[in-house]
């Protein structure tokens, strides 16, 4: 009950979530189908109580320095859980460098941020609202503020017996993340036996996909990436790879390396890189299609691609069809 009063409260403040809300159903305890099974770790496992002041924290601007921006400004559930401006403005006007990646299905993730800094969610979660281009809030403020407030010291405690603490405002936070989640595509259906779920074209663009497209390479598994970090030439300029994966572990093998995203819900996460640069998905097939970008350190696996017109189209419509979602009623053979 409390966490439905809560929805609407957000609901009442937030009115472009009003106009969406059907976008917080990726918001669920159950395992989407084509996910392995996960769980949470054990010194956090969610609570109902948990949930709910994670669901609060995401949605509110007290979290940013001049209580302009919040979690949700940036990861807006309304696109996939992503942002639709190359570079999200954040707290005092300001702007981060690198575009705000999707939220879905971070349950399987094993590093975070495009250069994975971070390997837990309890620590990604906290580094924004830190950052003087996102949220430009100290986290000992952060916590002054949130101790101050009676409805939040309300709900830490229902939800951790020592409160309001650093540790709990980043468990609360990736509790909630972690339950951001989206599966049962048509392709989903598809690999399980039910081979009408997809159409001619779809089936060709798999084809493509696990083919001549190379796609698998870097996009593999139930998720659809491999969690590594691939120079791919986005962000090379005058023939110079961006840091990249470089800044966190010193290694020049990994410069101009960056995450692999998963292309669950690419249709609702546009633009699309590290950086943004990408409006569409027929532009992101091209630029793969002409072998990335030339540098120093691209990739071995990128090469340009031999594939008609058709190819590409075909591709692109797979691609979207990972952003379906099958309702159970219509799961078994049509």
């Amino acid at each position: 009950m409390r966490s439905f009063v809560l929805i609407l409260a957000l609901l009442a403040t937030t009115p472009w979530l009003a106009a969406t809300s059907p976008s917080l159903r990726h918001v669920s305890d159950q395992i989407p189908v084509g996910l392995p099974l996960t769980s949470d770790p054990e010194d956090n496992p969610v609570t109902p109580e948990r949930l709910e002041l994670g669901r609060s924290l995401f949605f509110d601007t007290l979290l940013s320095a001049d209580r302009t921006v919040s979690c949700a400004s940036c990861h807006r559930p309304d696109h996939g859980f992503s942002s639709p401006e190359r570079f999200p403005e954040g707290a005092r006007g300001r702007r981060p460098s690198r575009h705000a990646p999707t939220l879905l299905n971070r349950a399987w993730g094993e590093s975070f941020f495009w250069d994975g800094r971070v390997t837990s969610l309890e620590e990604q979660v906290l580094r924004p609202v830190e950052n003087e281009n996102e949220m430009a809030l100290p986290l000992p403020e952060a916590i002054e503020r949130l101790a101050s407030s009676a409805s939040y010291a309300t709900l830490f405690a229902a939800a951790y017996s020592d409160g309001v603490t650093r540790e709990n405002l980043g468990k609360a936070l990736a509790g909630f993340v972690r339950r951001i989640r989206i599966g049962g595509s048509p392709v989903d259906l598809f690999r399980d036996g039910n081979i009408s779920h997809l159409g001619r074209e779809e089936k060709a663009g798999l084809w493509v996909y696990e083919s001549k497209g190379r796609c698998w390479r870097c996009h593999s598994g139930p998720n659809f990436t491999d969690e590594a970090f691939h120079n791919t030439g986005v962000g090379v300029v005058d023939g110079q790879p961006e840091p990249g994966r470089f800044a966190v572990t010193g290694d020049a093998a990994d410069r101009g390396r960056f995450k692999t995203p998963t292309l669950r819900g690419l249709v609702h996460t546009a633009p699309f890189m590290h950086d943004g640069s990408i409006a569409t998905l027929e532009e992101v097939v091209e630029f793969y299609r002409q072998g990335g970008r030339t540098n120093s350190h691209l990739d071995a696996d990128l090469a340009r691609i031999e594939m008609t017109d058709e190819d590409a189209r075909n591709l692109v419509i797979f691609l979207r069809s990972l952003s379906a979602e099958v309702a159970e009623a219509e799961r078994k053979e049509r």
